[in-house]
C-alpha cells in the first residue's frame, strides 16, 4: 500500500467535489491502485488548514459548507495565513492540487516543481500563458504535470492528444467547449432573448454571476490555445482570433432555424492558428450540441475524423478529471 500525501488549494465546488470522490472511492482506490491517500493540508482564500497527520475530509467539508470558509474551523486543527506559495514550499505533499482560478498559480506550480512536487490543476490561464516553462520545468524535475480538467472537464482530450494518438499527425481540431454559450444559444433557439437565456444560466448555476469570460470566447479561447500547446506547440494568445456570443441576434437564430441550422461558439485549431467565434452548423452536425455538452472533432492524417463528446461541465465530471490525475501522477513516477 502506497500512501500519497496531497495539498489543495482551493476549496470552492471543484475542490470539494474532488473531495467527496476521494472519501466515497477511497476503498476501491485502495483495492485497485493499492493507494491511500492522506490530504495533509486544505487552502481556500482565507486560511490553511495543516496537519501532518491528516486532515479528516469529511469535517473540512462540514465546515466549509456550514460556514463558508475553513477559518471558522473549531479547535481540531491548527489554522494558518499561508499564500499558495508558501504552501508548495512548506508543506510535505507527495501531490499539489491547484483547483483555483488564480491567474499567477504558474509560479507556484514552478516552486512545487523545483520541490520535488506533481501538480495536477483544473486551472486554466497557466497553461495558456507558460505552458513552455511549466512543462518543461516538470520533466527536468522528473515530476508529473497533469491538467486533463483544464479542457472539456472530464472527457478526456487532452490524454488522447498526449498518450493515444502518438503516430498521428494531427491536422485540426474543431469544437465547442463552452457550456455556457451552448445553453444560452440553445434557449435562444426556444424563444428566450439573450439576456433571459443568460439569466436562466445564471439560476441554474450554469453561467457566473460575472459570465464576460464565457460570453466574450475567453474561455473557449484558453481551451483552444491549451488544445494547440498539447497539439503542435505553444501558441502566443495574442495571435488568436475571439469573438463571442454577445452580438448574436434573434433574427441570426431564426436564420439559421429556417435554414436547418444552428449556431454555436466554435473553436477551430490548426497548426499556428486558433480561431473562436460563432458559426452557423447544421442540426445534423457533431458540432450542433445541446444543454453544456462539448464536443471535439479531431483530424488526423492516419485516424482521420474522430469525435470526442461528452460533459463539458460540472463538479463531478470536473472532478473526474482531476482524480484521475491524482492517481496518474503517482502511479507514473
Amino acid at each position: 500500500m502506497t500512501e500519497v500525501f496531497l495539498s489543495f488549494i482551493g476549496f470552492g465546488n471543484v475542490g470539494r467535489g474532488v473531495a467527496r470522490v476521494l472519501i466515497e472511492k477511497a476503498e476501491q482506490f485502495r483495492i485497485k491502485y493499492g493507494l491511500k491517500f492522506r490530504i495533509v493540508s486544505i487552502s481556500d482564500s482565507k486560511a490553511t488548514i495543516w496537519d501532518e497527520s491528516g486532515v479528516d475530509l469529511k469535517d473540512a467539508l462540514m465546515v466549509k459548507e456550514t460556514f463558508g470558509s475553513l477559518d471558522k474551523w473549531g479547535n481540531d486543527y491548527e489554522i494558518y495565513q499561508m499564500s499558495p506559495m508558501e504552501v508548495v514550499k512548506e508543506v510535505e505533499s507527495d501531490v499539489v492540487v491547484d483547483v483555483t482560478n488564480d491567474v499567477n498559480a504558474w509560479k507556484w506550480h514552478m516552486e512545487a516543481f523545483r520541490h520535488g512536487r506533481h501538480v495536477v490543476t483544473s486551472n486554466k490561464p497557466p497553461l495558456v500563458f507558460h505552458f513552455m516553462e511549466l512543462t518543461q520545468e516538470a520533466y527536468m524535475r522528473r515530476v508529473n504535470y497533469r491538467f486533463e480538467a483544464t479542457v472539456m472537464a472530464g472527457t478526456p482530450i487532452i490524454t488522447l492528444l498526449q498518450e493515444s494518438l502518438l503516430g498521428d499527425e494531427i491536422l485540426s481540431i474543431r469544437g465547442v467547449f463552452n457550456g455556457t454559450t451552448t445553453f444560452i444559444l440553445s434557449q435562444m433557439e426556444r424563444g428566450l432573448s439573450f439576456e433571459e437565456a443568460l439569466k436562466k444560466a445564471q439560476e441554474l448555476g450554469i453561467a457566473e454571476r460575472d459570465p464576460s469570460t464565457d460570453i466574450k470566447g475567453i474561455d473557449a479561447a484558453y481551451k483552444a490555445t491549451i488544445l494547440h500547446n498539447v497539439a503542435f506547440y505553444p501558441i502566443s494568445f495574442e495571435k488568436l482570433k475571439i469573438r463571442g456570443i454577445a452580438e448574436i441576434s434573434m433574427r441570426e437564430i431564426e436564420r439559421a432555424k429556417k435554414e436547418g441550422k444552428v449556431i454555436r461558439l466554435v473553436a477551430e485549431v490548426k497548426k499556428g492558428e486558433v480561431s473562436v467565434e460563432p458559426k452557423t452548423v447544421p442540426k445534423d452536425s457533431s458540432l450542433a450540441v445541446y444543454g453544456t455538452q462539448n464536443v471535439a472533432v479531431i483530424e488526423t492524417d492516419l485516424l482521420g475524423k474522430l469525435i470526442v463528446k461528452g460533459a463539458g461541465a460540472g463538479v463531478k465530471e470536473t472532478a473526474s478529471a482531476v482524480v484521475s490525475d491524482i492517481i496518474k501522477a503517482v502511479i507514473r513516477e
